[in-house]
């Protein structure tokens, strides 16, 4: 009985990891974030929950389908050899079916919430899994901007839900998400150069060198922040919560300066760390400001 129990935990330890808890957390707390910053009049903890479970099973299905389609590259390179599908944990065939099951789940109930809302979700999969995954990864470098598109989704979805409609603040905080992920992604891709190059996935730093790179990353984070800033106005964030962003804006701009003045691995790490805190110590202070 205790062997059994030992093998059902490692069995969903290697399911959980299959959905990459970090980067969806993060995702799933923009698209709340998009929600709560409505001020919806039917705002409470019902329709929150709502807007966490369909948008947690829909990010996680798609990074589910993302690692099946995957398995392959992970298996070459060294930071993900450990990954459940290529270290042979859990089958292709289980994960497909993992995956389609928590997508349709995703997509199916956010449909039942408000069509247009599932919409954008629905839109959000697409770019992820079949747009960046299955046809520009191993084609392109440019994958990343359809990377960052379906980025950009769930915090539009949230936003739809609570107004009902596609207006410029939700696309000025997607546009923040969009701009952001290139930071995210490109710092990544310099510090795993060699299995990105191992497994022959395109990168900027390969085909446009570290130096062309950072610029581009620097040039990002300004968008982000502008974009972010332009939001947060439309939002009406308060005085002291602009100073708090302001203060995280900063430490954005300095690092990618920084970065791309004195390039070193170091400074290029802490840029890959802080550029999440920025964008998750964005959401918060969005949050807090409605729920003040």
């Amino acid at each position: 009985m205790t062997s059994t129990f030992i093998q059902l935990g490692s069995k969903l330890k290697h399911y959980w990891s299959l959905i990459k808890s970090l980067q969806t957390l993060l995702l799933l707390i923009t698209g709340v974030a998009g929600f709560i910053c409505t001020r919806c009049p039917w705002l409470n903890p019902v329709s929150v929950l709502l807007v966490a479970v369909s948008l947690l099973l829909a990010i996680s299905g798609g990074t589910v389908l993302n690692m099946w389609y995957d398995r392959d590259i992970d298996a070459i390179m060294s930071r993900t050899c450990w990954r459940p599908l290529p270290s042979g944990h859990i089958r292709p065939r289980e994960a497909l079916i993992f995956g389609l099951i928590l997508s349709a789940a995703g997509i199916g109930l956010a449909v039942l919430m408000d069509p247009l809302y599932g919409l954008v979700i629905l839109a959000g999969l697409f770019f992820d899994v079949i747009v960046y995954t299955v046809w520009l990864k191993r084609r392109s470098a440019w994958s990343v901007l359809w990377g960052g598109l379906s980025g950009g989704m769930p915090i539009l979805s949230g936003r739809v839900y609570g107004i009902g409609e596609i207006e410029w603040v939700g696309l000025a905080l997607a546009l923040a998400v969009i701009c952001w992920v290139p930071t995210h992604i490109m710092t990544f891709s310099m510090r795993y150069r060699e299995d990105y190059a191992a497994a022959r996935v395109p990168t900027f730093p390969q085909l446009y060198g570290e130096i062309t790179t950072r610029r581009i990353i620097a040039f990002s984070s300004l968008l982000s922040i502008f974009a972010m800033g332009l939001a947060l106005y439309g939002i009406g964030l308060e005085i002291g919560f602009v100073r708090a962003f302001a203060l995280l804006s900063a430490g954005l701009i300095a690092l990618a300066v920084r970065g791309l003045a004195r390039p070193t691995e170091k400074s290029n790490f802490r840029l890959f760390k802080y550029a999440s805190a920025y964008m998750l110590g964005s959401m918060l202070l969005m949050m807090a400001s409605v729920l003040n």
